[in-house]
């Protein structure tokens, strides 16, 4: 299939980013749009093969034949091409001016004419393909047209006989190669009668690359045609026995829509600074990402590989400056600064709330079974029962108070995991009750249970602003100004770690006599240490094994994810017109917008367009109608007045603390 124009000389489609329309299907019209086009060499293909293959640009169509709208461009029906600027059909009158040349001029003529057909003889040599060849270039247009169906439908190719020695057994590629096959696929047809053999995983394996290959040099062309990004990773993935990291990139493409798009897996095989670097040399030299015009980095890992992704983001940051660390705006804030802590008995929190949502997912029934523990727990609270089960029926392990609620909901959650468990009327398969088993042993460890309560009172503390961050423009720029108190908060409790880890240990201690679940040492520790075991207390171990790490490593991630440039840039959105209208009485700080100086041409004019702005948009009155993101504020018409405030706008809209949806 031809990305540009069929039309020879032109630029549609590559340099010139103009709109492409296949070729007809109707044999008629395709016959015409060939003849138009002045393509001889197309004339002897069927209007099949142009249709799959060929495009023809918008600029050879009157404009009164395109329609064009929010779902894209498109041809009227039987609309024909007419304009082709510098192509003229031959002239017969031309042969006549020979008689008005001089001798010298005939000779140059023949000589210039002997020239053109060495070249037209020569060009029709180079088009001209050994059969095998066109044959060969058939066969792999119709391994390609599989493939790609199967992406578009995120079908994987390989099945389960892709481990087999001949060929790829029963996956999904075989399958469909042979149901294309069936429907009269002559090529595949031709080739498999010649060889029988069928396309082996070796013959699919570099079909793949190539596939994978071409996607990211389009989505980096798009990225890089459009400025600025932002660069986001996931949890890694097993593949093949290896870890990889899953890549994706954030930017506002030619329609102004904020994207978040995967770009492919980094090897995150490896240790350290030569780990980093690895990783830094992939992204610019084999994917071709400009990382100097990367505005922010967001990253998602826990357990670990937690610090190898830490020793990356690091390693990012020092060589591009630009690239701000910031939490992603779909995550919330807890459970990023949750993720972020290699601490046993958080991990153990962290692992078994995944596996309680996954386990109450799986079956409505399993669903009402833990709504009818959770009425059993509250028989004089309905409305709170009634709350929580609406709670429940959501992702709420993912909330901002999801400690809050696994604390309100445990014992109720143990209960129904037992009853599961005992299976006492035969209900559940022994898969859902072995699940059970294990969500029940976690929850039955002490050190599960003090975990959750100095996870919950730690992050209380931050839920309000994380909520905020999540929020309106008007919702981060209040934020910004809130961080120093939920730091002075986490402090304070810091500097009196005794007395909140005792309240917090008679809390868990409480709850666990309540549940009959031991108050003890974790048993790994005393395998560990077994002379110190007699004199190790519970409420010692805890405080230094949970509470004081805990409440240090917010701390920190806070000031780590925070920085004063990232701080500056969230003050920005002070310029978005509805929180102008909200602050009136205070003018936007100067200062804030200079972490924007390296994106903006002149910095010199920044403060004066800053004041005009402030001035236009404070002084309207009520009743207006008042742009609430950056989004609506950089659609405004008025906006291009304004060149560099647009300019730093721009840049702070691809960190990824906004939200991509189009809100911010």
């Amino acid at each position: 299939m031809q990305v540009q124009c069929a039309v020879l000389g032109c630029p549609g489609g590559q340099s010139d980013p103009q709109p492409l329309f296949r070729f007809p299907c109707d044999p008629e019209r395709s016959k015409k749009w060939v003849e138009k086009c002045q393509r001889q060499d197309l004339s002897d293909k069927s209007a099949e093969q142009l249709f799959e293959c060929y495009r023809l640009c918008g600029k050879h169509f009157e404009a009164s034949l395109v329609e064009s709208d929010a779902q894209g461009t498109v041809l009227k029906d039987g609309a024909i091409p007419t304009i082709f600027e510098g192509q003229s059909k031959p002239q017969n009158g031309q042969g006549k001016r020979s008689n008005a040349m001089t001798k010298d001029d005939e000779t140059d003529s023949k000589g210039r004419k002997k020239l053109k057909k060495s070249h037209a003889e020569t060009a029709k040599k180079d088009v001209q393909t050994p059969p095998e060849e066109e044959e060969h270039k058939e066969y792999l247009k119709s391994l390609f047209k599989v493939l790609v169906l199967l992406g578009e439908q995120s079908i994987p190719p390989t099945g389960p006989g892709d481990n087999k020695q001949d060929g790829l057994g029963s996956s999904n590629f075989q399958a469909l190669l042979e149901y294309s096959m069936n429907c009269g696929d002559e090529v595949l047809k031709k080739r498999y009668d010649a060889n029988t053999e069928s396309c082996s995983s070796a013959q699919l394996s570099p079909l793949v690359e190539v596939c994978e290959k071409y996607i990211r040099s389009k989505l980096v062309e798009e990225v890089q045609q459009n400025g600025f990004f932002s660069l986001l990773t996931d949890d890694l993935v097993k593949i093949s026995g290896e870890w990889f990291l899953p890549v994706f990139l954030r930017f506002v493409d030619q329609s102004n829509c904020q994207q978040e798009r995967f770009v492919g897996f980094l090897s995150f095989e490896g240790h350290g600074e030569a780990l980093a670097e690895k990783l830094l040399s992939e992204m610019t030299d084999n994917w071709g990402l400009d990382m100097e015009q990367c505005r922010g980095q967001a990253h998602s890992c826990s357990g670990t590989h937690l610090g190898k992704l830490k020793a990356f983001s690091a390693k990012l940051l020092e060589r591009y400056p630009m690239a701000m660390l910031t939490p992603r705006s779909t995550r919330t804030l807890n459970l990023v600064l949750a993720n972020g802590m290699a601490l046993s008995g958080v991990q153990l929190v962290l692992s078994t709330l995944k596996k309680i949502e996954s386990f109450f997912s799986e079956s409505t029934l399993l669903q009402l079974e833990l709504e009818h523990a959770i009425s059993i727990f509250y028989p004089d609270k309905e409305e709170r029962a009634k709350e929580l089960k609406e709670i429940c029926g959501t992702s709420w392990t993912r909330r901002h108070d999801a400690f809050e609620v696994a604390l309100e909901i445990l014992e109720a959650l143990l209960l129904c995991v037992d009853s599961v468990h005992d299976n006492e009327d035969m209900r559940w398969n022994d898969q859902v009750t072995h699940n059970a088993l294990e969500i029940s042993k976690a929850l039955a460890d002490f050190e599960f249970v003090m975990a959750l309560v100095v996870m919950k009172n730690t992050l209380t503390l931050t839920q309000a602003f994380g909520r905020n961050l999540q929020g309106t423009a008007s919702d981060i720029h209040f934020a910004a100004a809130s961080l120093k108190a939920v730091l002075h908060s986490l402090k304070e409790v810091s500097d009196n770690i005794d007395v909140y880890h005792e309240f917090w240990n008679d809390e868990a201690a409480n709850l666990a006599t309540a549940m009959e679940i031991p108050i003890k040492v974790p048993r790994s520790y005393l395998r560990k240490h077994q002379s110190e075991s007699g004199a190790v207390r519970p409420e010692s171990y805890y405080k230094e094994h949970l509470s004081v790490p805990i409440v240090e490593h917010v701390i920190r991630e806070i000031d780590t994810l925070f920085c004063e440039d990232h701080l500056k840039a969230m003050r920005c959105l002070s310029l978005v017109p509805a929180v102008i209208e909200q602050h009136k009485s205070t003018e936007p700080e100067e200062e804030s917008l200079q972490v924007f100086k390296n994106s903006i041409p002149n910095v010199g004019t920044l403060s004066a367009e800053m004041h005009c702005w402030w001035v236009k948009w404070s002084k309207r009155g009520k009743g207006e109608t008042f742009p609430t993101n950056l989004q609506e504020t950089l659609q405004l018409a008025d906006v291009k007045f304004f060149p560099e405030h647009a300019r730093s706008s721009e840049a702070d809209r691809h960190h990824p603390y906004l939200d991509s949806g189009g809100q911010l």
